[in-house]
């Protein structure tokens, strides 16, 4: 009786088998976000000149944000650290064009701490939907994506400073604003969320709040 009263006193939730897949996804877990993220970045063309094209990477962004971001009192802050973001959008394909066309995305963040990794997919809609109405600077915009991720983190029972996620898969969102610097680059601050929308018992979710840059235009690789 003692010991279980010290072991709930000091915080700590004892781990069981069903989040033994987390363990499999942390063992090289970040080495497998980066080549599933390679692995879909083509197919890659190559003329005969042995120019390297990336046909379908319309832009690439690159993140540093704050992780589980409690945002001003409105989220609960537990697991530490940062997250060093990457995402990959694509053009979009004619079938989404009825959809106000949307980019697919792919994307991962990676833990600077050891807490939760994830990667995630789903469509982006940019635009300037104040025109014609308000006369703002011409590189403003806005984006918005909805999606879903798979992370490696805690499902029902966690060490201290880890939440409980409840789902591998999870619902992901994310709202951002910037300003396009040049034709290539632009900057903005992003806001993603992910839950699993109360399906199961536990629900904790995720805030990330920071910084990115795009890049859109790519030279041509050749050797």
């Amino acid at each position: 009786m003692g010991v279980r009263t010290v072991g709930l006193a000091s915080g700590v939730r004892p781990t069981s088998r069903d989040d033994g897949l987390r363990v499999t996804l942390r063992r090289g877990g970040r080495v497998v976000w980066l080549l599933g993220l390679l692995g879909l970045l083509g197919p890659w063309g190559v003329g005969p000149s042995g120019a390297v094209d990336l046909r379908w990477v319309d832009e690439v962004k690159l993140g540093v944000l704050s992780h589980d971001n409690a945002l001003w009192g409105l989220g609960h802050h537990v697991e530490p650290g940062a997250d060093l973001n990457v995402e990959v959008l694509g053009p979009s394909p004619a079938f989404l064009q009825g959809l106000w066309a949307p980019r697919p995305h792919l994307g991962f963040s990676v833990n600077t701490a050891g807490a939760t990794d994830y990667g995630y997919l789903g469509l982006t809609w940019r635009g300037r939907p104040w025109r014609p109405l308000l006369p703002l600077l011409e590189g403003l915009f806005v984006a918005g994506s909805l999606g879903g991720a798979i992370h490696d983190g805690y499902l029902n029972t966690a060490p201290p400073e880890h939440k409980l996620l409840g789902t591998r898969l999870l619902f992901r969102y994310s709202l951002e604003g910037g300003y396009q610097l040049t034709r290539g680059v632009n900057v903005s601050f992003m806001l993603d969320h992910l839950s699993n929308g109360h399906v199961v018992r536990h629900n904790q979710g995720l805030n990330e709040l920071g910084v990115r840059i795009g890049l859109s235009r790519f030279p041509r690789i050749s050797w």
